[in-house]
């Protein structure tokens, strides 16, 4: 697995919503502002 680092380009990927559409992060390429956040499963340590 490769790492991304702080204020590098995200690379492209896909998944689901919460209705399970599909969504990529091209669908949003030049159309807003994207924040990605990544968080460890809740109630977890740590």
């Amino acid at each position: 697995m490769s790492q991304v680092a702080i204020g590098q380009s995200a690379p492209d990927f896909s998944t689901t919503d919460e209705q399970g559409n599909t969504i990529s992060l091209a669908d949003y390429k030049d159309k807003q502002a994207v924040a990605l956040v990544f968080y460890p499963k809740d109630d977890t340590p740590g």
